[in-house]
């Protein structure tokens, strides 16, 4: 079993088939977002799936006008009924939902799938589109589907810039 395979494939997809995800395909994606690590393991993490196509349009022009959403099989909207702070002072909510959407993406691309973290978004507008509730932060949505485009190499930093060891020798 190697884990890299599928951090290393993993890209964020612009571009995205007109056509819709296997539901057994999903429950998998689910199910790795549920087995993810939470503080407290209070398991805070909440998500709409959307498919339906007038509503991936709103979400799509809720999201800054990033149209190429409309095509993607899935809009997830990824949220928090947590507003708990962890002891260092970060909140729990942010944190425990990036978690579980990072293994979306990776059991997502390990499905031959892409995805797409869209943190540009009016939370304002999507709230209405999917009946959120005011008490629940809506943290991210991330785009899901079988990709139109091809992965761009990733320009990413030497270890040697971003690790050192026992101090902080940056």
């Amino acid at each position: 079993m190697t884990i890299l395979e599928p951090i290393r494939r993993r890209y964020s997809c612009r571009a995205y088939q007109d056509r819709p995800v296997e539901q057994e395909k999903l429950d998998q994606i689910f199910e790795a977002a549920r087995l993810a690590p939470s503080a407290k393991n209070m398991q805070d993490w909440r998500f709409v799936a959307v498919t339906d196509k007038e509503k991936k349009r709103q979400l799509a022009k809720a999201a800054n006008n990033q149209m190429f959403l409309e095509k993607a099989g899935v809009i997830i909207a990824a949220c928090s009924n947590s507003d708990d702070v962890m002891r260092c002072g970060q909140a729990i909510g942010p944190i425990d939902v990036a978690i579980a959407l990072e293994h979306i993406s990776l059991q997502a691309t390990q499905l031959q799938l892409a995805t797409c973290w869209i943190g540009s978004f009016y939370p304002e507008k999507v709230r209405p589109i999917l009946g959120i509730p005011d008490d629940i932060a809506i943290i991210e949505l991330m785009a899901l589907g079988y990709p139109a485009d091809k992965p761009k190499e990733a320009k990413r930093e030497p270890l040697k810039n971003i690790l050192c060891y026992e101090k902080w020798q940056f």
